[in-house]
């Protein structure tokens, strides 16, 4: 497997996958602009040569397929699966240890090793304003790193085998940053990096960090892993690439030998500035506010060295390829973490954490012959809190009932949902609480709402598959369209303020009750744009749960409680864009007009079937 990035490079391109790029691109918004026509054509791997402004090559659409990242860790693949199949059923190396011979030489090549010896990735110093300074979307505050792997020790317990390695993006450029001495470091909640900083706080210390560019495409693989406290992410890292983690220190600082790029910096208790904004894997920018700030100790670059980056935006990216990798890695995990749990899928297509479709259990009374939740919402306020799964918003789970579910098939698992789940018993709030940060629907950063849909039982009801007559004749809102079974979209006027929406929301209810009941039409969107939100199932995904609040944008008609229980006849969401959230992704034309010349006949990319 490969040692370091240059050997990728050069066997993918032996393979066919990835071209280079000889033309002069310029890092702002060209190359991010030209990665994306790329990545969204399912083309190769591009290996940018001619970076205005930077001696440094660059890298991108590495993971941009699953298949190219599986041809990437094609002979340590299998190796590694086993181990986590063993850290999650330790019983299996008993009962066929033959079987896990090589999975024990898998094992010890997660051990990391220390290197005295001389440092190749040290081999120059340089300044931040060396680098590929890469700007992806018109409004974000400067460049940034998009695929960092940023290292931190626990102050307790001192050394790699205590380390986080985590993705937490980097700016490199803009604000009030002073160029060269300073960075930002934007590290979210549920993250190992704030545990660390806690503990230095305490201790009256700065937090040591060092922020890995490239190396082997295992190291980044490894920053993006879901492992639990306690667990370094540099295991991971020695397993995938099939070679230890090789490290030293230098000036206090760890050094990943095998990395293009070592950044190294500190972070001291209550420095922070502005930071952002940002586009982000939500399909929006995440805006300004104030993060820790880095004072820049070295930068460090190996001789050859290449920069990998990725482009973040709406979903589909190149990220979706991480959590399909984790996924099968770590799919098992969650199971043995969570009794009952069969399947949990945090959906792409929403932006991940803003909805969560999970497959439970119904054991608890199965001598009862009414069926309804009772174990699946014990195994609810479980994945509520585990992790980064604790940040979900819309928690939609059933367990499966005389046929097989996949929470993949979107369309299939809403439909047996919204065919049996009872609206006055079924929806349970979880008010003033904590959401993403990257999510700006709620009611403020890192604070909002969530909200489970538990359904289970018999089919109660058959879902419309026409926009039911009611939808055609109620004032104020206009081109009603179906989206799926049981879900249709209306369009209502500009969102103003939440005293106007519930106004616009309450004639919406009291018009539907006047027609009698619509059981066949359990959820109805109200948003912007009718025919983009129906067009495809991922806008409808897209839209409606990363535009809503749960608290604060869920209405029903014939509403009311029932000892403190929110119950209703129809469930409606509005997912109109409201002022305080931040604005949708969009490039800009004049961009992706100058980036037409690479792909004519006889430039570099002229032969993609782009």
């Amino acid at each position: 497997m490969y040692r370091n990035l240059e050997e990728c490079v050069i066997d993918l391109e032996k393979n066919g996958h990835l071209v280079r790029i000889k033309e002069e691109v310029d890092p702002y918004l060209e190359m991010a602009a030209i990665h994306m026509k790329v990545y969204e054509a399912g083309g190769p791997a591009l290996l940018f040569e001619n970076v205005k402004g930077s001696k440094f090559r660059a890298v991108s659409n590495l993971f941009g397929t699953v298949e190219r990242s599986k041809f990437i860790f094609r002979n340590t693949w299998e190796s590694v699966q086993s181990v986590m199949e063993l850290r999650n059923d330790p019983m299996k190396a008993l009962k066929n240890p033959f079987k896990h011979v090589r999975t024990g030489l898998a094992a010890w090549k997660a051990l990391p090793v220390k290197k005295s010896s001389s440092l190749p990735v040290t081999a120059q110093e340089i300044q931040i304003s060396d680098l590929p300074l890469i700007q992806s979307w018109p409004m974000d505050g400067g460049a940034f790193v998009t695929l960092p792997q940023v290292y931190t020790e626990d102050p307790d317990k001192p050394g790699i085998m205590n380390s986080n390695l985590g993705m937490y993006r980097v700016q490199l450029s803009g604000n009030d940053y002073e160029t060269n001495k300073e960075i930002g470091v934007h590290y979210q909640i549920h993250r190992g990096i704030g545990v660390h900083q806690d503990k230095t706080n305490k201790k009256g210390i700065p937090l040591k960090v060092s922020c890995f560019v490239g190396g082997p495409p295992a190291h980044t693989l490894a920053a993006v892993m879901p492992l639990p406290e306690g667990l370094t992410e540099m295991t991971v890292a020695g397993m995938l690439s099939g070679h230890r983690f090789r490290y030293s220190y230098l000036d206090g600082f760890c050094i990943s030998n095998d990395a293009d790029f070592v950044i190294t910096g500190e972070i001291h208790q209550g420095e922070t500035k502005p930071e952002g904004p940002f586009g982000d894997h939500l399909g929006y920018y995440s805006l300004t506010h104030p993060f820790p700030v880095m004072k820049v100790h070295k930068v460090y670059a190996k001789p050859g060295a290449i920069w990998p980056f990725t482009v973040v935006g709406r979903p589909p990216q190149e990220d979706t390829a991480f959590g399909e990798l984790i996924h099968e890695l770590t799919g098992d995990a969650i199971r043995q973490e969570i009794p009952g749990v069969k399947e949990v899928h945090a959906v792409d297509a929403a932006g991940v954490h803003p909805l969560l479709f999970a497959i439970g259990s119904e054991r608890y009374t199965p001598y009862q012959q009414v069926k309804q939740p009772a174990e699946l919402l014990t195994i609810a306020n479980r994945i509520l809190g585990t992790g980064q799964l604790s940040l979900a918003k819309y928690l939609f789970i059933t367990a499966e009932d005389q046929r097989p579910l996949d929470s993949h098939d979107e369309v299939d698992f809403l439909t047996y949902i919204l065919e049996r789940i009872d609206l006055s018993r079924d929806i349970h709030f979880h008010t003033n609480t904590t959401i993403d940060t990257l999510d700006y629907s709620g009611t403020g950063l890192n604070s909002g709402s969530k909200v489970v849909i538990a359904a289970y039982g018999d089919k109660k009801r058959d879902l419309c598959t026409e926009v039911p007559d009611v939808f055609k004749e109620i004032s104020g809102f206009e081109n009603a369209r179906m989206v799926m079974p049981g879900v249709v979209v209306i369009q209502g006027s500009t969102f103003v303020s939440y005293a106007s929406a519930k106004q616009e929301m309450q004639s919406l209810c009291d018009a539907i009750q006047e027609k009698g009941a619509l059981s066949s039409c359990p959820m109805i969107i109200v948003g912007d744009d009718s025919h983009f939100i129906s067009e495809t199932i991922k806008n409808f995904l897209w839209v409606t749960f990363t535009r809503s609040n749960p608290s604060h944008d869920m209405y029903g008609v014939n509403s009311h409680y029932e000892n403190k229980h929110w119950a209703c006849d129809n469930l409606i969401i509005d997912a109109r864009i409201k002022p305080h959230q931040a604005p949708p992704l969009i490039p800009d034309p004049s961009v992706l007009k100058s980036i037409e010349r690479l792909f004519v006949k006889g430039a570099s990319l002229g032969g993609l079937n782009i």
